[in-house]
């Protein structure tokens, strides 16, 4: 019997008005999230990769509710969360929860540790007095901080101890679902490794599922059991981690995986990297077509005319180009 997903995302849109003068007159629109799907299982790991200004952050604000979906569904265990009001999603608030980007400016600065982390169970009434403490306590030596850091502001920490709050104050309503959103990019690199790591110990003992977004495709691809790659709003392909290492298919992921750096000075001269050529297409109204046409080395008419299909190219390994 096929496993139920946990998340179920159905051609999602997140489109964004582009204003100019006086008045606020529409001038365009930014196709930030395009008609993007995907599922994850329960205590799986998606990773969700592609350069800057993809749409990488956006889906996932989207796929949380933190940005109103302009169309699309978003399927929480069998239920289409898209069109739920804010008091109607607050129930669905203790089991989706993000860790955001910049540990910093993440954190309330006029908040304690302690009140911090405490915010959202006091909001949803789940624990108080010494109860609230004592998992207050818990989920600091949890991500491994002291009991006495409650006391502290965020100023007088690093910033992996920032980030560890941050993931304290995520786990505090006890959450199914948690969105990664870039959650070690802003970290020093002998810090990332013990960050994955204790994500990864959290999701073994607590049964979480992660919607991991970073730019580290080799991070990415130790976390992770499926890997989508996104370019300007699309979902070029997805397939599960091992597989979208070893044969990739679309030209984006090509030259992607190409670009990852090799510590070995040898290997590295031996690599064959990629490097695109020709102008982005402009996420402002797109015109007809593959987003990827203008840098792809492989483009042929067909791809300025008409959209690729997302579609399965065999085993689950799902990809949108024409050359398939």
């Amino acid at each position: 019997m096929k496993e139920k997903p946990l998340i179920e995302i159905k051609n999602l849109k997140k489109h964004f008005p582009v204003k100019k003068g006086m008045l606020g007159n529409v001038q365009g629109t930014v196709k930030a999230v395009d008609d993007v799907s995907f599922c994850i299982n329960k205590g799986e790991t998606l990773g969700l990769v592609g350069e800057s200004g993809c749409g990488k952050t956006t889906t996932g604000r989207t796929v949380i509710k933190l940005y109103e979906p302009t169309s699309g569904k978003i399927i929480y265990d069998g239920v289409d969360i898209a069109g739920f009001s804010s008091n109607k999603m607050l129930s669905y608030r203790k089991k989706m929860q993000m860790i955001f980007q910049d540990p910093y400016a993440s954190l309330n600065s006029r908040m304690t540790v302690g009140d911090i982390i405490g915010e959202s169970i006091d909001i949803h009434n789940l624990l108080k007095g010494k109860a609230r403490n004592e998992r207050i306590q818990y989920l600091l030596n949890r991500v491994g901080l002291n009991s006495e850091h409650a006391n502290r502001y965020p100023h007088e920490f690093s910033g992996g101890q920032r980030q560890r709050i941050g993931i304290a104050r995520a786990l505090a309503v006890e959450p199914e679902f948690i969105i990664c959103d870039e959650p070690i990019s802003a970290l020093d690199v002998s810090i990332q490794a013990q960050v994955v790591n204790m994500l990864e110990d959290l999701q073994r003992d607590l049964g979480l599922t992660y919607l991991f977004i970073a730019h580290d495709l080799s991070m990415v691809k130790h976390i992770s059991n499926k890997i989508g790659v996104m370019y300007l709003g699309k979902m070029m392909e997805m397939v599960e981690s091992n597989e979208l290492y070893s044969k990739p298919l679309h030209p984006y992921t090509q030259a992607l995986l190409s670009s990852i750096p090799i510590p070995d000075p040898d290997k590295c001269a031996q690599n064959k990297r990629i490097v695109l050529q020709g102008e982005i297409t402009s996420p402002i109204d797109p015109p007809n077509g593959c987003r990827f046409k203008g840098r792809c080395r492989y483009a042929k008419p067909i791809c300025s005319e008409q959209d690729p299909e997302y579609k399965d190219a065999g085993g689950n390994h799902f990809v949108a180009c024409h050359l398939y």
